[in-house]
């Protein structure tokens, strides 16, 4: 598909998702961003994955997020990114927010995994040929490694933007104090820290304690990965576990354990806000992770177009009643 079918870019951004400033930067986030750890690699469906890129950038969804391990086979989906983008997006780089990530295990042996800066370095060096880019906008260290000095990891985050690989970075799933150490040095190196990635969503509110404060505290954007619970909070799994859903299969974060008969039941009782609102429960989760003031994003991960058109209607409503509030709050606790 040419890149004729797009809008022209003041109607796009006129009718987007909309856009926050990611902490005390420049840079503007849109409210959704869509994340490729699912349904991009070479064992999905590559068509349905081309036109959710293309919906999404139609609908002003500029942020797409990556790691160097997503997909199936590791590194697939970054690899099908960069053909969709080479083939379909080459004029509209400079519109885009693309991020990926390292930390977490991508090949064999004692050089594929954590924080080292023989790991990082290596890392987005191969992500960014995958992705056939010259830079990255934001680059993360996916997690906190214990067994590698935080000054290492922060000086090989740093040492890449100074050599112009990535345009800011951030940090995912540190521990509050080992972020506040990591912000420091960042800051120290001339290369401040942009943005947190973690979880959070109605049942995951642990951030909201020390995570969010900090990152407050620090001018440090946060956004959230996994807003619906891997889908729990999505009308989904209300009346059982479908076939061929995520918490039908052995592997993955959301297990058949996760879904007991009291969380369906909190589900359920969530779900009957989320129609009295005039919104699916997928819908009212996401809006209720963007009533939070430190929350600049949300990252969704869908299968088609269609879900992804549902998430966007969240937008519609993102107030919340003092009411809706508390209710929410109880049956997330």
């Amino acid at each position: 598909m040419s890149n004729e079918i797009y809008l022209p870019a003041s109607d796009r951004y006129t009718n987007s998702v909309g856009y926050q400033a990611c902490g005390k930067s420049g840079l503007l986030l849109p409210n959704i961003s869509l994340g490729l750890w699912h349904n991009f690699g070479d064992v999905d469906d590559a068509n349905e994955a081309l036109k959710m890129i293309q919906y999404a950038f139609d609908h002003g969804i500029t942020h797409f997020d990556l790691a160097n391990n997503y997909g199936t086979p590791f590194g697939s989906a970054e690899t099908n990114f960069g053909k969709m983008l080479k083939a379909h997006f080459s004029a509209h780089r400079d519109e885009m927010i693309i991020s990926t990530k390292a930390g977490h295990i991508m090949w064999d042996g004692p050089y594929g995994d954590g924080g080292s800066r023989k790991y990082l370095i290596s890392s987005i060096d191969q992500s960014l040929k995958r992705m056939q880019l010259d830079y990255v906008d934001i680059f993360y260290s996916h997690r906190y490694d214990a067994n590698t000095p935080l000054e290492e990891t922060m000086g090989a985050l740093s040492d890449m933007v100074k050599q112009g690989k990535a345009l800011y970075v951030g940090i995912s799933k540190y521990p509050t104090e080992k972020a506040r150490e990591a912000y420091q040095i960042l800051r120290e190196n001339g290369t401040p820290c942009l943005i947190n990635q973690d979880r959070y969503n109605i049942f995951t509110r642990q951030i909201e304690q020390s995570v969010l404060p900090l990152a407050r505290e620090n001018g440090v954007g946060c956004i959230a990965f996994s807003p619906l619970a891997q889908g729990m909070l999505s009308d989904k799994y209300l009346n059982g576990i479908p076939e061929n859903s995520r918490a039908a299969h052995s592997y993955g974060f959301l297990q058949k354990s996760q879904l007991s008969p009291e969380r369906i039941e909190k589900v359920s009782k969530l779900n009957e806000i989320a129609a009295q609102r005039n919104q699916t429960l997928a819908q009212m989760a996401l809006a209720w992770c963007l009533q939070h003031p430190v929350v600049n994003s949300v990252i969704i991960g869908t299968s088609s177009v269609k879900q992804l058109q549902d998430n966007i209607e969240a937008l519609k409503n993102l107030s919340f009643t003092a009411d809706e509030m508390w209710r929410i709050g109880e049956l997330g606790a």
